[in-house]
């Protein structure tokens, strides 16, 4: 016979083998993708951006929050053959605001400032190159 019993905070519940015989009878509830609590990732199912998912870290909350999500969105949305090459202005406003809070956002060291540095020159490359072909 199975039965339950508390003992100051905790419960205690024995259950018998007759118990584990009987198949569950609790149903699933299939998820609701619309639900804003769910966590649906980073892309919602309406191709809008989840600016709640984890895999954000907070950037989209902080002090330069509203600098990330236009760059950001800017870069989702961009249609460029080098994608988000129409987005400069928005990632540089971005860095702008981050270098004022350097306690939230430590700037990188040597080995990865080279790497920003070539990603940026990638960047104004493709910039140059864009503004080149619309004056031809």
């Amino acid at each position: 016979m199975s039965y339950c019993r508390q003992e100051g905070k905790d419960r205690i519940i024995f259950a018998t083998k007759e118990d584990h015989e009987t198949p569950s009878s609790a149903e699933l509830v299939a998820d609701d993708p619309d639900d804003p609590y769910e966590e649906q990732g980073l892309i919602l199912p309406n191709g809008d951006i989840n600016w709640n998912c984890p895999c954000l870290g907070g950037m989209a909350s902080g002090p330069c929050g509203e600098q990330f999500k236009s760059a950001f969105s800017c870069f989702h949305n961009s249609t460029e053959e080098i994608k988000g090459s129409d987005c400069v202005d928005q990632f540089r406003a971005m860095q702008e605001c981050m270098q004022k809070y350097p306690d939230l956002y430590p700037q990188e060291d040597e080995n990865d400032e080279k790497s920003s540095k070539d990603l940026e020159a990638a960047s104004m490359e493709a910039s140059a190159a864009k503004e080149e072909e619309g004056s031809s």
